[in-house]
């Protein structure tokens, strides 16, 4: 049983929780669509409008209650839209000065060298024991949420985090062992 010190804290981040999303649930549409005026897809909105949302609960505690939100709110909107905007113009910068030809020609220079880690790697995840190959396969191949994996194994979300990065060093390392050319014992 929780002491009741950490009973009134839980409670309080409960009720913080709760006026946040009640908040922000009732200025979404609005928020979504002053986003949804500045840029020009509705996925860019959405993952914007995401962003946002983090950024107002990581603040939430400079929020004046006195103060609507929606403006409030409206303003982290703007500030994240332009971050997607600069870094939109960055890329495309970029592209202009001839990154994608040249990713393109490094690409086809490590062909040989990416197909045969490609096979290594096929081969390592066939090493890894059930339970690690399905965790791998849910999250980069179904695109499954990491919550959801970690619902699947019944594991917490940090859990589920550390396995899959210890399986990533794993699968890292046997990738490079499978690389180096083999020596012959004299």
């Amino acid at each position: 049983m929780l002491p009741p010190e950490s009973n009134r804290r839980a409670e309080a981040q409960a009720v913080v929780q709760q006026r946040f999303l009640s908040l922000f649930l009732r200025s979404e549409r609005e928020i979504f669509r002053y986003v949804a005026a500045l840029v020009p897809g509705v996925v860019d909105a959405e993952d914007i409008v995401q962003q946002t949302a983090l950024a107002l609960w990581e603040k939430f505690d400079d929020y004046d209650p006195n103060l609507p939100f929606t403006p409030w709110a409206c303003r982290f909107a703007l500030n994240k839209t332009r971050q997607w905007i600069d870094r939109r113009k960055r890329w495309q910068r970029l592209l202009e000065r001839g990154l994608a030809e040249d990713l393109a020609q490094r690409r086809e220079e490590l062909g040989p060298e990416l197909e045969m880690r490609l096979r290594h790697l096929e081969s390592c995840l066939r090493k890894l024991p059930e339970e690690q190959r399905a965790l791998v396969e849910g999250y980069y191949y179904r695109r499954d949420g990491i919550e959801k994996l970690a619902e699947n194994f019944s594991r917490t979300v940090a859990a589920t985090y550390k396995t899959l990065q210890r399986v990533r060093l794993d699968l890292q390392s046997c990738i490079e062992n499978s690389s180096k050319p083999e020596r012959i014992a004299p």
